[in-house]
């Protein structure tokens, strides 16, 4: 955790009449963030390359765009995170960004020592834009909290609970390596969406990051096991040796479903991938609800 000391008074409440703009907003973070800030009474404007023709929706590429802040504004960036310091180093030292809450990963710790090249990418880009936010909103007084989340699911819109879940709809089981003994804490984008409002007008969170858990630890199988139960299917496990789990990785890999599967991915399978989010529960009373008490919302998005 990061933690730089702060004249919590320097940083007023913010009104709930304020404009936040939340850059990313189609991804599953977004699904329920946006409803909850609007119930809240926050002014919304929401931001991604999707095109649409809700009034309170922009079409921005934040690859090539800049962001227009002429009045006091929250900014929620649940985009990329290494499009973030680009972003904020175009706004113009006087533009009034009052709160800054962002979304990492905990990927930038499990995947440190990974032979995979995208892997390391990943971790260099991480570890080098919370850096690059950091730096910059400590240069321009802007208050920021960075959430790093475990395993994220809720609406089908993720690359790991909804990767088992299709793979089980299609084949009718699912491969493992070995027993499946790796812990994991799936985290629900809600409870994610939830904790961006505890913490926005929050001076205990501001300079900080947070690693975020699920409210549950569990191993790889059973997290299995209970996708299984959700889709109402028996569950049907098949135990492949390691070499032959790579074999069949790569070979996957031709198919666009399976894209994003490598033998490094296979390997964390019994691997503990645990973190524990005390700071945030101190800090915030975060509460997230357990994974086999969830229905998953894995069917909800095609």
């Amino acid at each position: 955790m990061n933690c730089n000391k702060l004249d919590n008074n320097m940083f007023p409440l913010i009104p709930a009449q304020t404009p936040v703009l939340v850059t990313g907003a189609s991804n599953q973070i977004g699904h329920f963030l946006l409803p909850h800030l609007q119930q809240a009474g926050w002014q919304v404007t929401a931001i991604s390359r999707q095109a649409t023709t809700r009034p309170d929706w922009q079409q921005l590429d934040l690859q090539t765009a800049e962001l227009s802040i002429y009045q006091p504004t929250v900014l929620i960036h649940i985009a990329p995170l290494s499009l973030l310091p680009v972003l904020l180093e175009k706004l113009p030292n006087n533009a009034p960004l009052q709160r800054l809450i962002t979304f990492s990963s905990t990927s930038r710790f499990t995947k440190i020592n990974s032979n995979n090249f995208k892997e390391q990418q990943i971790v260099t880009q991480l570890t080098q834009a919370e850096q690059a936010i950091i730096n910059i909103c400590l240069a321009r007084q802007i208050p920021y909290t960075i959430f790093r989340p475990t395993l994220v699911y809720g609406c089908g819109l993720d690359k790991n609970i909804s990767f088992i879940a299709r793979f089980i709809q299609r084949f009718g089981f699912f491969p493992l390596i070995g027993s499946g003994v790796g812990l994991r804490q799936p985290v629900h984008a809600d409870d994610l969406a939830l904790a961006c409002l505890q913490v926005l007008n929050n001076p205990t969170t501001f300079n900080k990051s947070y690693n975020l858990s699920g409210g549950e630890t569990l191993s790889y199988r059973a997290m299995v096991e209970h996708v299984f139960t959700t889709l109402g299917k028996k569950p049907r496990i098949l135990v492949i040796p390691e070499q032959i789990f790579y074999r069949l990785a790569n070979l996957l890999r031709i198919f666009p479903m399976f894209r994003h599967v490598s033998g490094e991915m296979v390997s964390r399978m019994k691997t503990d991938l645990c973190f524990a989010s005390t700071d945030a529960v101190q800090d915030f009373a975060y509460t997230p609800r357990a994974f086999t008490q969830s229905t998953l919302g894995i069917l909800s998005q095609k």
